[in-house]
This record gives structure tokens, sequence and C-alpha cells, in this order.
């Protein structure tokens, strides 16, 4: 999970939340609104990190709709999310998909509890947090410890590694060397893109840095 910085909301949404009888439903510009989401968000989704696009991904509710009707065309409720495994047996669902109306204490869009502080990882791609209701928030209700997604991350972190080796065979990797590679990952792409799954690299690598100094 990355921390999200929300840019300003769309026009279409702010006017149409001035309409009588407004909600989401009847929000007709939800084009406009995932295309806002994605941008801020480097096109990644806002649990797994996994790459989204505007005809895969959902608007997913922090505060479900049902629960917080008058959240629902809140800018600072909406996130973009990935499919989550839409269809597939419980088990194999995840994210927003997973969550339904379930609620969550970690947010990517908190300022001040920042969720790149309170999730960790493992080598082999497992996420996890010391705080036992958020650990128990990332395996029950988004099931971010899924198979694939797990599988995914460790990929994405032996690519790393392996780039690494490749400039420093004898693995003495300098705190140079590990802050632009922090720096890389931690930015938006040329595309405006963020690297899938970075933030699990990104642990990996201010690890490494913390043990430098």
């Amino acid at each position: 999970m990355k921390q999200i910085i929300k840019n300003q909301e769309p026009k279409s949404l702010l006017e149409h939340r001035l309409q009588p009888f407004a909600d989401y439903d009847n929000y007709p510009q939800k084009s406009e609104l995932r295309t806002s989401l994605l941008v801020e968000q480097g096109y990644i989704c806002c649990y797994c990190m996994q790459r989204i696009r505007d005809d895969k991904m959902k608007i997913e509710h922090w505060r479900s709709q049902d629960e917080f009707p008058d959240l629902q065309l809140d800018y600072n409720n909406l996130l973009g999310a990935c499919e989550g495994s839409q269809g597939s047996p419980k088990h194999l669902q995840h994210c927003d998909t997973k969550k339904g109306n379930a609620r969550l204490t970690i947010n990517p869009l908190d300022n001040l509890k920042n969720c790149e502080d309170l999730i960790k990882y493992h080598p082999n791609g497992e996420i996890y947090s010391d705080d036992k209701i958020i650990d128990d928030e990332l395996n029950q209700i988004l099931n971010l410890n899924m198979q694939t997604l797990t599988k995914n991350r460790k990929l994405v972190l032996d690519e790393v590694i392996q780039e690494l080796i490749s400039e420093q065979p004898k693995k003495d990797w300098t705190a140079e060397i590990l802050n632009r590679k922090i720096q890389k990952l931690s930015n938006k792409q040329k595309d405006e893109k963020y690297q899938p799954y970075c933030q699990i690299a990104i642990y990996y690598l201010k690890k490494k840095l913390s043990k430098l100094k």
C-alpha cells in the first residue's frame, strides 16, 4: 500500500454534488473520475498496488456507500482499486471486491498515519503490520497475502535486487546507490505511473540503508 496525495477533484464531481437529489449512481462523468484517480495514484491499485487502467478498475468508497451515504460523492472518500478477482470464489478475491462494506482503520489517504510507515514486507513477498488490527485488515478484509499478490511482490523485489547486483556484484551497495534506487521507485516514471508493487522494494532498500548508518 502506498500513500496517496489527493489532487483537485474533477470539476464535474463538484458540479454534480451541488445538484438536487445528487448521488453516486446518477453521477454521469465517472470516466473523468476514473482518470483523476488513476493519475493521482500513478495507475496502481490503492490497496495491492497492481497496475490498473480506466477499463480495468473499480471506484472504491473507503467508507461504504451503504453505511455512509453522505460520503458517496466526497472525493476524499474515493479511490481507484483493481477488480480484485471479481467473480472468483471468496478466498481468491482481494482489495475492494473482498472488502465489501467492511470498515478499515488503515487508509492510504491518511496524512497523519502514513500507511507506508505501518506496513512491512517479508522477502518472500508477504505483507504484514506490527499493528494487530492493521495486520488483520491486510489479511482478513483485503486478502493481500493471497498467493498471486505475494508472488508478484516477490518478483518485483527480486528484479530490483538483480538490478543492484548487476551494478555491484559484491553487494557492497553504498548509501548513494540505495538512495538513488529508492528515489526512482518512490517517484512516478516518465509516463506518470508508479512501478507496480513498488513499496516492497522501497521497504527492503530502506532496511538495507538503515544498516549502513
